[in-house]
């Protein structure tokens, strides 16, 4: 459901939808805390695994923006929004869900 509506939303974090993408991720976020048994990892140590196992630099990166803005997402200075997540997830066939 939350892939669907980050599709219908296209580009435009400005998006009638956006609110709902966001408390969805809330609500997943919650169910697997609840029932998954995997701790649950930091968005940024997700992206950085992901990487490493696809052998990218920062300025491999251009769902997120600038080598400069990887690099404050790395560091924690900056959060993913709604349009990194939903590129982020295309890019490695993965579920936005791992990014939030």
């Amino acid at each position: 459901m939350l892939d669907a509506i980050l599709d219908e939303m296209g580009e435009d974090e400005r998006h009638p939808m956006a609110e709902l993408a966001d408390a969805i991720s809330v609500f997943i976020e919650k169910y697997e805390a609840e029932h998954v048994s995997i701790p649950p990892a930091k968005p940024t140590t997700v992206l950085k695994f992901l990487m490493r196992e696809h052998d990218l630099r920062q300025s491999d990166l251009p769902e997120i923006g600038s080598q400069g803005v990887v690099s404050e997402v790395l560091t924690g200075k900056r959060e993913l929004n709604t349009r990194q997540i939903k590129r982020l997830a295309k890019r490695f066939n993965v579920s936005p869900a791992v990014f939030v």
